[in-house]
């Protein structure tokens, strides 16, 4: 593994071990068992990081499939092989027929569990590594509400058993010193969590930033992304600072967000890579008032432009956004509108966070996130034991 450890990743414990340096040869197929592949309209982050392994590892020599739910499309586009084991729901309870009837071994199952698990390692008879983005403890009570309550209970547990008990000698790979606080929380031996946390793309080159102001929030439009709030805090916001509110994604909140905004906001539904990195070039900020992240993908990539983020601090966003330096994080709603018309109206502030996060943006590159994880990946090998 390289010795330069980010910041970011020296506040995890120093009793949370790192992988040791390799000594057998690492796994030549690996399997990710995940519940879209990135072609999945409903694809976030969490693709984008398996695409990325997937295609690190591939180019390092290694043989991929992923395994997933849904239509599994994107395999045509990719080096990597991508297979469907079912329907969104019903692949999880299809997984391990699917695993036997369309891929049959490897030398490496990666179950990347997202809230609902696969519990791979309870069929599996093989290493096995459970990648985690985030532990949804409280989004289960955010999305099943109601009549669906109870099920929001069980389905807490269920995640819960599954990281801390199914997962029972295995590694797992946490994505940001948050998700490793979360999993140690939930009982998860602190000797079994390792970090590989995201990376992001070499930036092409820069476009202007806008004479006007512009704000970008960007990502899936789900609940606990809490754009409904995003869209509340900006009519306080806007009479200070005017400017424009573009909201990038889609999701099954976009009809009801539509309805939801005031002036001067726009919404551009999905966007090509290309309108991607202009909006997060053109930005005066990033503003990301999720309830809880992995990693925050979309902070680093709006950092690696030299834009900087307003966030609350919450799990996976305190590890992004460096508060004061690359951006700012709140502690409440008015804390949040605070900030934002603090940087809003500071050119000079919001120039050197912008460079602030430029530089801590190098850090992390895809690169690295594929050496970090194939170590990890063989260190899962050498230890299981039959």
């Amino acid at each position: 593994m390289p010795q330069h450890v980010p910041s970011s990743l020296r506040t995890v414990p120093t009793g949370t071990a790192q992988p040791r340096p390799a000594t057998a040869s690492p796994p030549r197929h690996i399997v990710f068992l995940a519940h879209r592949d990135l072609g999945n309209p409903a694809a976030g982050g969490s693709e984008l990081l398996v695409d990325r392994l997937a295609e690190g590892l591939t180019g390092l020599g290694h043989q991929v499939t992923l395994l997933c739910g849904g239509p599994a499309g994107h395999g045509a586009f990719r080096d990597y092989r991508v297979v469907s084991a079912g329907g969104q729901a019903a692949h999880y309870l299809r997984a391990r027929s699917a695993f036997a009837r369309q891929v049959g071994d490897c030398d490496l199952l990666v179950e990347v569990c997202n809230g609902m698990p696969y519990l791979a390692p309870l069929w599996h008879r093989g290493p096995t590594l459970c990648l985690v983005n985030h532990v949804h403890t409280d989004l289960w009570r955010m999305r099943l509400r109601g009549p669906l309550a109870p099920a929001a209970h069980l389905g807490r547990r269920l995640e819960h058993w599954a990281l801390s008990g199914a997962q029972r000698g295995n590694l797992l790979a946490a994505v940001s010193p948050s998700t490793a606080h979360a999993l140690r929380s939930i009982g998860v031996d602190q000797g079994r969590i390792r970090l590989v946390p995201n990376g992001v793309e070499e930036p092409g080159p820069r476009a202007d930033r806008s004479p006007e102001p512009l704000f970008l929030a960007m990502g899936r439009l789900v609940e606990y992304k809490r754009i409904d709030l995003l869209l509340r805090l900006w009519e306080r916001v806007r009479p200070v600072t005017g400017g424009r509110l573009v909201i990038v994604g889609d999701g099954p909140e976009g009809p009801r967000l539509r309805q939801l905004a005031g002036a001067d906001v726009e919404f551009t539904g999905h966007v090509s890579e290309a309108d991607k990195h202009r909006l997060l070039c053109e930005a005066w900020l990033l503003l990301h008032p999720s309830a809880v992240e992995g990693w925050g993908l979309v902070i680093t990539e709006a950092a690696a432009r030299g834009t900087p983020a307003v966030g609350f601090d919450v799990p996976g966003v305190r590890d992004s956004i460096e508060d004061g330096g690359t951006g700012l994080l709140a502690h409440g709603d008015s804390s949040f509108a605070a900030a934002w018309c603090t940087l809003a109206l500071s050119t000079h502030r919001r120039a050197l966070m912008g460079k602030a996060a430029r530089e801590r943006a190098a850090r992390y590159r895809w690169a690295h996130t594929v050496r970090q994880f194939r170590a990890v990946a063989q260190e899962a090998v050498r230890g299981w034991a039959p």
